[in-house]
């Protein structure tokens, strides 16, 4: 349980870093590089997310629904 939640904050974390770049963006400033940086980031925490999914899903933590057929 606590596994998941982490995976949620991390989640909520990158929408937060999505909108705040989103905001640099829209103020067109000349400095950018603060743009490019909160866009980093998220992509880093969307890594570091499929890798925890699939590091769990690998030693059993969590387990996906099953098919559907």
């Amino acid at each position: 349980m606590l596994l998941k939640l982490f995976i949620i904050a991390l989640l909520l974390f990158i929408v937060f870093n999505l909108f705040r770049a989103g905001i640099v963006m829209v103020r067109n400033d000349p400095e950018q590089k603060q743009m490019s940086r909160l866009l980093g980031r998220r992509v880093l925490y969307s890594v570091v997310v499929l890798l925890i999914i699939m590091l769990a899903m690998a030693l059993g933590w969590i387990t996906p629904n099953p098919r559907p057929y």
